[in-house]
């Protein structure tokens, strides 16, 4: 001390032995500052044990069965990758642009930090680069600053720099790049490289060319200001400048760059977000699934999350077919919604039933937010009906921005149709597509797995079936005339033909096939309720039904699913499968966690010959039934069996088809049960829910992919099957039985083995 004394004594001039002395004691509290950060004073800084330790959370993949990536679950989307999977020129312009002295500096670059503020603030040169280095960066990835103590930018600068020195303590350069590569955000939630590239351009990251690689090192600077998909043009800006820094550092010529900076962006945009992209109601049904599965590993000590353990899940689904099924669905909604509306006219429910958009509103969410705070009904639907606030309006055609009330955006969804269809390889069970709903923005509820609805004449060949094990002959004649019964309250089912059916008599195939009402009932009758409900269970059927004769009419509320598992079994000689959406779940390094194998029951609901001659009724009904129209309309003559459904009141339309490799069910109705489809002709299965299946089909059929579906063939029926179904369709009464029937009056009498 006394020497520093005696130096500063010989500083003559007074002013500038002050000036020595500010500047020691600057250094001297900058010391004194830095030293206390370094020992944590302003918050702890991560030791070298802790930044070796570090564990990324890394999103899950759901992969179709033709490894095609269509979703992730995340908190984080980031998809970490090994150095060896990163394209030279990629390494090359992150360099360029962000850290030149990179291979030289031991993570703060002294030299560049001066030369950067004074290009970068004096001169305006955005080509100078950044401040801080990649190491930094890497720094502040891994301990942003949200998430820490609030202090001032100098002190995190400083936390920086010195996590930057003991990273590269710790990792080489290469290790750095890598784990920079892997932590760096591209905004909207995706971190990495990885993520990125398969998010803006669709392809993994060492799959990139150089424009893209440029395009993606581009957005760091500003992740929003520079995105791609926003801002084209200034994205576009920006990766030029990249390229021409990896010029200047000698990585491409001059040559390159010029044709290079011609080049658009070339985006592929595919956003994993949990409401977007292909089979979105699927995807949350794999996600419900995993759940259960990471449940019970971790209660055996296994410790996995779908979000953060980078799971890598590959489902049964088929890409191209999912595709297909979901552009049907298009092609078939959209015009039959603008029929249905139509066919309301001005005085369509939502429009006019004020009971039920009262109804309808008091299951909403607003509703009972409302009513908990206190509100009256009428103040209630005041508020609703008087507020009014932008909203996004989805329809067919478009998406509109409108400002709406509560209650008018619930009269808008009111209306809407909805639909659920699934495919199955009827074999194994594997699900092949999957549509829950039109819109899983809007309408998140599951129709295939969660909704449960009457399923209409799609029961009826579990009546026939069970009529067949009880001894009933396939060519046993059925009247058509309309019964009433007096014990079941004068319940009197009727068809939709006319007063000539009295004097009609059906065999079974044709009962069927022409899905006639008064026959379902009366080969229930015979057969036996009970005996017709365990068939059902065994066949698959979960759902409790309800024990009446109305049941061969469908009144039963099924899921889609269920409905589904119990068709497989006449294409398993009896035995249902269980439909299932994932094969295996594999570590991100793709060692085996888990697989699953079909399910099939053990024992046969039906005989094989009663399966043969079900097979053969329901091909009747695709070939001259109630689904002839694939024949006559969609001109398919693919080998098809299958059956519609209609329930009460044009409430829900059905169609099932089946096929040597292929089953595929589908409903159509409205999620607001009361409404139903104005009148049969637009509300019957063969209208409103058969086009959606024969429309695939139709796709299929020109797409060789699926050969082994479309030209596959049913093996013929042996010879005792087609003797047994070898009798006219339709016997009409005698003269003289005709001669005293009066076709006009109902026939009266007591419903068997019911009270």
């Amino acid at each position: 001390m006394q020497g520093i004394k005696k130096i500063l004594s010989k500083i003559k001039p007074p002013f500038l032995r002050y000036f020595f002395v500010g500047i020691a004691g600057f250094l001297v509290l900058t010391v004194i500052f830095v030293g206390s950060i370094y020992l944590g004073a302003w918050g702890s800084v991560p030791n070298k044990k802790e930044l070796s330790n570090f564990q990324y959370q890394v999103a899950s993949e759901v992969f179709t069965a033709d490894s095609v990536l269509i979703g992730k679950y995340y908190l984080n989307d980031r998809q970490p990758i090994t150095f060896d999977e990163f394209p030279e020129h990629l390494l090359q312009a992150l360099i360029s642009i962000e850290d030149e002295r990179f291979y030289e500096h031991s993570g703060v670059d002294y030299p560049s930090l001066f030369r950067v503020g004074i290009k970068t603030i004096l001169l305006g040169d955005e080509s100078s680069g950044g401040g801080s280095t990649i190491s930094q960066q890497l720094a502040k990835n891994l301990y942003p600053r949200r998430d820490r103590k609030q202090t001032n930018i100098v002190v995190d600068k400083i936390k920086e720099m010195i996590i930057a020195g003991r990273l590269e303590d710790i990792y080489d350069k290469n290790e750095i790049l890598t784990h920079y590569l892997n932590t760096v955000s591209f905004g909207d939630n995706t971190f990495g490289i990885e993520s990125a590239a398969l998010k803006f351009f669709n392809t993994r990251t060492k799959n990139l060319s150089v424009e893209q690689a440029a395009t993606l090192v581009g957005m760091l600077k500003a992740t929003y200001g520079y995105n791609p998909r926003i801002f084209p043009e200034k994205s576009r800006e920006r990766r030029n400048l990249v390229l021409s820094t990896m010029v200047k550092n000698d990585f491409i010529s001059k040559t390159e760059y010029d044709a290079l900076k011609q080049l658009d962006i070339g985006l592929d945009y595919r956003d994993y977000d949990y409401s977007s992209g292909l089979a979105p109601y699927f995807r949350e049904e794999v996600r419900k699934q995993l759940l259960e599965w990471t449940k019970t590993q971790n209660e055996e000590g296994k410790e996995y999350n779908i979000y953060t353990s980078g799971l890598k899940v590959y489902t049964t689904l088929n890409y191209k077919m999912q595709q297909l099924a979901e552009q049907s669905m298009v092609e078939h909604m959209d015009p039959l919604q603008s029929d249905f509306e139509k066919s309301y006219g001005k005085n369509a429910p939502w429009l006019t039933d004020k009971n039920l958009i009262k109804t309808v509103a008091r299951r909403s969410t607003a509703y009972k937010n409302l009513k908990k705070d206190g509100f009256t009904d009428d103040e209630i639907f005041d508020s609703l009906q008087r507020t009014k606030r932008k909203m996004t309006i989805t329809s067919w055609e478009e998406e509109t921005e409108k400002e709406l009330s509560v209650m008018d955006s619930i009269q808008h969804y009111m209306k809407f149709l909805n639909t659920g269809s699934i495919s199955l390889n009827p074999k194994t069970g594997e699900v092949l597509t999957w549509i829950g709903g039109v819109d899983f923005k809007q309408f998140k509820y599951d129709h295939i797995s969660q909704s449960k609805r009457q399923v209409g004449s799609t029961f009826k060949p579990f009546v026939y079936t069970a009529a067949l094990e009880q001894g009933i002959e396939p060519c046993t004649y059925f009247s058509a005339q309309e019964v009433e019964y007096e014990n079941l309250k004068g319940w009197s089912p009727s068809n939709s033909g006319d007063t000539d059916e009295a004097y009609l008599n059906y065999s079974m195939e044709e009962g069927l096939s022409k899905s006639v009402n008064t026959i379902a009932v009366k080969v229930m009758e015979k057969t036996g309720v009970d005996e017709v409900l365990a068939l059902a269970k065994k066949m698959g059927i979960e759902e409790r039904l309800p024990s009446e004769p109305s049941i061969a009419l469908g009144t039963g509320e099924i899921k889609l699913i269920e409905l589904a598992k119990a068709y497989t079994s006449y294409m398993n000689e009896g035995r249902s499968v269980e439909p299932f959406l994932i094969k295996t779940i594999t570590t991100q390094q793709d060692s085996l966690l888990a697989s699953f194998e079909p399910k099939k029951s053990e024992n046969a609901a039906f005989s094989a010959e009663n399966g043969q001659i079900m097979m053969e009724m329901m091909k009747s009904t695709i070939n001259s039934g109630t689904a002839s129209r694939i024949r006559s309309t969609y001109k398919l003559s693919n080998d098809i069996a299958g059956k519609t459904g209609t329930t009460q009141n044009n409430k829900d339309a059905w169609f099932v088809a089946l096929s040597p490799n292929l089953l595929h069910v589908t409903w159509v109705g409205l999620d607001h049960h009361e409404i139903g489809f104005r009148n049969t002709s637009i509300g019957q299965g063969a209208n409103a829910a058969l086009p959606m299946y024969a429309l695939l089909l139709q796709k299929m059929n020109k797409d060789e992919q699926f050969n082994h579906i479309t030209r596959a063939r049913f093996p013929a029926p042996s010879g005792r099957v087609q003797e047994m179904l070898d009798c006219e369709p339709i016997k009409r009464d005698g003269f003289f039985k005709r001669l005293f029937k009066n076709p006009n009056k109902k026939k009266t009498r007591k419903f068997k083995g019911q009270d």
